[in-house]
């Protein structure tokens, strides 16, 4: 069902020139379909803040729910922007004040990049300890994305992430592994999904937490897992919600670190993410560097367009579907009574009725 464009925000306008379904506020209000209010605590860096609320906006807007979806982004003004960046926040995104306010149904938390030895020193982690604190006392759901998962696992169950021996980077294969649970409903039972991380949260480390394991990859890890109750807390590690040339993007950026002298050597590809053909085009572009470095000549220009014709989507499918069910959750649990807050409704200890 629909997104509501219920402000000004660039988002709209772009997700509805791609063909997605968008309602003024105006006809919204003449339409008898049950209101979600989704929140999106966006704390990627600025070059990759749009895009991630471009991405999880469609997402959002692709579920077949019968509801409208109102989508809240924010962020924290812990977090250091260029001006131009911190102007587009200050113009189009609420605060979390106003987001306590008015309340939320669903809260999506994204990744964030980080700069200190541990989360804990971070300049957001009390403010994100404290909206984490809020969500899972008057939010129906939260999804915790990437960096989100790490932190909720430190703090909450004292579970640390650990450092890997080189970058989880590429697009891996992941299995369910218990099939029952509501959020995989109709979902594939193997799928893709991409990752771009340093650190892991292991899957002894959510079981000693109490968390229950969904969906992992044999080279990528824990992808999927939920809290103790089975809903109110969603994690993810990887990235469903990129763009088809999200990880190109990065690969690119450290390929312009390596020209700039910012890395010593020149990037791996992702895993499983370019076809033999492309790592060959790319390949000769990274030796035409070496030879233009070598002579002080001209660099050529990265070979973008070129590539991003020939990549392949092998995951957004299984992220929507996941979506889907995801939101298809809160909307039921949040219509069994809309006067009651999420845990004095439901049974506290199964409130997907599990069993």
């Amino acid at each position: 069902m629909p997104l509501v464009a219920h402000s000004k925000l660039p988002t709209f306008e772009r997700l509805k020139k791609e063909g997605e379904a968008m309602l003024s506020p105006g006809r919204a209000m003449h339409q008898d379909i049950r209101e979600l209010h989704i929140g999106i605590l966006n704390m990627m860096p600025d070059g990759a803040l749009t895009a991630t609320e471009r991405q999880f906006f469609r997402l959002i807007g692709e579920s077949n729910q019968i509801a409208q979806f109102y989508v809240h982004p924010f962020t924290l003004p812990e977090l250091k922007r260029s001006a131009e960046v911190q102007a587009y926040v200050d113009n189009y995104y609420e605060t979390f004040e106003q987001i306590k306010r008015h309340g939320l149904d669903a809260l999506i938390i994204t990744g964030a990049n980080v700069t200190q030895p541990g989360l804990e020193a971070e300049p957001f982690w009390l403010p994100l300890i404290e909206i984490i604190d809020w969500a899972y006392h008057n939010v129906t759901s939260t999804l915790c994305s990437c960096l989100a998962t790490h932190a909720v696992l430190q703090f909450r169950h004292g579970q640390k992430r650990q450092r890997l021996s080189e970058k989880c980077w590429g697009v891996f294969k992941h299995r369910v592994i218990n099939k029952t649970h509501p959020l995989i409903h109709d979902v594939n039972t193997l799928f893709d999904v991409p990752h771009s991380r340093y650190n892991e949260v292991t899957r002894q480390q959510f079981e000693q937490a109490g968390l229950h394991v969904l969906v992992e990859s044999d080279e990528a890890g824990v992808q999927l897992a939920v809290s103790e109750d089975q809903f109110r807390v969603v994690y993810f590690q990887g990235h469903p919600e990129y763009d088809t040339i999200s990880l190109l993007k990065e690969y690119k950026r450290e390929i312009n670190r390596f020209i700039q002298g910012d890395r010593k050597s020149q990037p791996p590809f992702p895993d499983h993410y370019f076809s033999p053909q492309t790592q060959a085009i790319l390949e000769e572009y990274k030796e035409n560097i070496m030879i233009a470095k070598r002579l002080n000549g001209v660099l050529p220009d990265f070979p973008e367009q070129l590539i991003a014709s020939r990549l392949n989507n092998t995951w957004h499918d299984t992220g929507e579907a996941i979506i889907n069910n995801w939101i298809g959750k809160v909307y039921q649990v949040t219509n069994q009574d809309r006067k009651l807050p999420f845990m004095e409704h439901v049974d506290p200890a199964d409130p997907l009725g599990l069993g």
